[in-house]
């Protein structure tokens, strides 16, 4: 499948309004694909639609609360309306504070969860039965390498990561039949605010940028193939090899 047999798909890509998100929506309208842009600030949704506008692209706007249940099932009920099905669906809506275990409320644990491994739930249990209308359609989740390694200062978005990792190596094996393929993307450090948050000490300049992720991400749904990539660990060039 060519970069182009994409064109008049739909997705819906969350976290939409800034970094890795902001940069996967733009690529894939880049490629013709409609795109649902979910995020919780509206003025930042507003921002990307706008750059997508501003290339060709068609896009629309649908502020989204990922821990509330009823806001994602009517994020995928009104980009289902709107576009007429769905193909692809992006989880990479993420939250993070970056404290010692000892050190965390168990109401920044519980957002921290409900965010990025309850919102994840939520967006693939509602999509499933329009991706299964397709011969062929994409489930790919943004976690971390933090997934497949620990580091301090981040239990719970480490536990939140983990939680998103297992849970897709589950779905895989459920819907594969069905046509619907899951993917996981591990990126290390990315040039995003929140990277920067959790470790200051890095060096910009040597950081993976959204768009390397984006790139990634039209890899994998431009797969028809025999061959499937499950899993993604992405690392920066500094970093040491499997380390």
């Amino acid at each position: 499948m060519s970069q182009n047999a994409i064109a008049d798909k739909v997705a819906i890509v969350t976290g939409a309004g800034r970094g890795i998100g902001r940069a996967i929506a733009i690529s894939l309208a880049g490629q013709g694909v409609k795109v649902s842009l979910a995020a919780r600030t509206q003025s930042e949704l507003d921002d990307t639609h706008a750059r997508i506008q501003s290339a060709g692209g068609q896009a629309s706007v649908h502020p989204t609360d990922m821990s509330v249940e009823d806001s994602v099932n009517r994020l995928v009920k009104d980009s289902a309306d709107q576009w007429g099905r769905l193909d692809i669906v992006v989880n990479n809506a993420g939250i993070g504070v970056f404290q010692a275990l000892e050190q965390t409320a168990i109401d920044t644990w519980n957002q921290i969860q409900e965010v990025n491994a309850r919102g994840t739930f939520l967006l693939c249990r509602e999509a499933i039965s329009y991706l299964r209308q397709q011969q062929l359609s994409f489930i790919i989740n943004i976690a971390s390498v933090v997934a497949v390694k620990g580091y301090g200062n981040q239990a719970a978005y480490t536990a939140s990561k983990h939680a998103m990792l297992g849970m897709s190596k589950s779905l895989a094996k459920e819907v594969q039949e069905d046509g619907i393929r899951v993917h996981v993307i591990n990126p290390g450090g990315v040039a995003t605010d929140m990277v920067q948050q959790a470790r200051p000490d890095l060096n910009l300049e040597e950081l993976i940028q959204p768009q390397d992720i984006a790139d990634i991400v039209l890899f994998l749904v431009t797969r028809s193939g025999n061959a499937v990539i499950d899993e993604v660990n992405v690392r920066r060039a500094t970093s040491l090899p499997w380390a």
